[in-house]
């Protein structure tokens, strides 16, 4: 532990150097994703148990195994080790029948987007998204092109390619109609957006980038900004003004700027 505790004072000093002050979040053992929004941070483990942070303390949230969640406008949403859509209701997640996917995003603008092991492109509209109770199969939109990881904010929707190439587009929540895929610099292999529209990415080497320069006008953003931290970075979400991260190691990390 005295390690464990030197080490991350060393931490704090370097990211500190580098525009942002990151210090220990409250810490769960074997953390291998989290996803922050709607001013909430939820996470899995190792072992597909999801997690919430309430306070200083990470509680068990429902029941069922996942490997991946997601929280935003549309919810809580998950996938587990089959690809099985799970949606969070009424004190646990339940089965969203219609499409299996291996990754998914609730933080649109109360849509729901998400890929295929095949890398292909699904978008549920905000209106069924909302839908606690609909009985029968979702009826889930296909969307043009290849992503093995999508993400989406109020500015639009970002995603990587298995050849790691980073693309933007818009996806309409009414209806998942989107603008058309625009290709910008950079390789990753996850990226996420913010529920303010502040986008990062992580390489395959655990580096940790952010999109500068988005507004308006220029939505996909003009370049990108390294962030230096002395370890990989596993996985990176930021809400609410702090940006949350897990490294390779499984340390979670809380940070500002």
């Amino acid at each position: 532990m005295k390690a464990v505790s030197t080490f991350l004072v060393l931490l704090n000093f370097l990211t500190s150097c580098y525009g942002w002050t990151c210090t220990a979040a409250p810490q769960q053992l074997d953390a291998a994703q989290l996803d922050a929004g709607k001013g909430m941070v939820v996470m899995t483990d190792k072992l597909s148990n999801v997690f919430f942070l309430s306070g200083s303390t990470w509680f068990k949230l429902g029941s069922v195994p996942l490997k991946h969640v997601s929280v935003g406008p549309a919810g809580i949403w998950g996938v587990n080790n089959n690809d099985t859509v799970f949606k969070f209701a009424a004190g646990d997640f339940f089965p969203v029948l219609g499409l299996d996917l291996k990754q998914v995003d609730a933080g649109g603008e109360g849509q729901v987007v998400g890929v295929k092991v095949v890398n292909s492109i699904h978008c549920l509209d905000a209106g069924k998204a909302s839908s606690i109770k609909q009985q029968g199969l979702m009826n889930w939109n296909t969307l043009e092109g290849q992503l093995m990881y999508f993400s989406c904010g109020p500015n639009g929707c970002w995603g990587v390619n298995s050849n790691q190439e980073i693309y933007f587009t818009k996806v309409s929540p009414n209806n998942c109609g989107i603008s058309g895929w625009t290709k910008t610099d950079g390789a990753a292999v996850k990226v996420e957006v913010g529920t303010d529209g502040r986008v990062f990415v992580v390489n395959s080497s655990g580096n940790l980038y952010e999109r500068m320069g988005i507004s308006d006008t220029v939505p996909q953003g003009t370049g990108w900004s390294h962030i230096s931290f002395c370890l990989p970075i596993r996985h990176a979400s930021y809400d609410l003004g702090r940006l949350w991260l897990v490294t390779e190691g499984g340390v979670i990390l809380s940070c500002t700027n």
